[in-house]
């Protein structure tokens, strides 16, 4: 079992638990292979990044250190999912308007093509800003490596539609860089479930 299998199955394994029980009465798990250091269980976390957003701006976990955060993985000339995924990253950017503690994060896994002026064009004609909506480019194999780390799968594949072979979640991580939730971003009922799960995160 590779990385992103054991974490994908750990992450429906914690949903799974705690789906029995009313939302109001549940938390969230954290998400994701715990380690275990010197005996003490450590929980999965993102680990450190450094990319650059649309505005030119560096983005690291630190953007991130008051808010928690809905991460993605698309490119811009996406010929299957990702106008599905963008259009439910929207629909969450719009429901939690005026909310400052949520924010937004899509990876490019196209770095060649997807250079910083297309995320700029690309981010102002959905009609977001960068000081909620990050879309962000740097070195592809820490964004291939990183996207383990979310529980998603990014690879380039010729065989793939537009080259690129990636999944359609959309991630929940909280200020402390723990998975929280996650959703298939193509199905309009998971991303509810998703928005719910937002609202008890954000009521812990």
């Amino acid at each position: 079992m590779n990385n992103f299998t054991g974490l994908l199955l750990a992450g429906l394994v914690g949903l799974l638990l705690v789906s029995c029980g009313k939302d109001e009465q549940r938390e969230l798990p954290i998400l994701g292979i715990p380690k275990i250091t010197d005996g003490d269980t450590i929980p999965h976390r993102i680990p450190d990044f450094k990319f650059t957003n649309q505005d030119s701006q560096i983005v690291t976990n630190e953007t991130f250190e008051n808010a928690m955060y809905v991460a993605d993985f698309f490119f811009t000339s996406c010929p299957t999912i990702c106008p599905k995924l963008t259009r439910s990253m929207l629909r969450i950017h719009d429901y939690f308007e005026g909310r400052d503690d949520l924010l937004f994060l899509s990876h490019t896994i196209d770095v060649r093509r997807d250079s910083i002026p297309r995320l700029k064009l690309y981010a102002e004609n959905i009609g977001v800003t960068s000081d909620r909506w990050h879309f962000v480019t740097g070195d592809e194999d820490e964004i291939y490596d990183i996207a383990e780390d979310y529980m998603s799968i990014a690879l380039e594949d010729p065989d793939a539609p537009g080259g690129f072979d990636h999944s359609g979640w959309l991630i929940l991580v909280d200020q402390n860089r723990h998975i929280r939730s996650f959703c298939d971003g193509t199905e309009d009922e998971d991303v509810d479930r998703l928005i719910k799960d937002i609202k008890l995160l954000m009521d812990e």
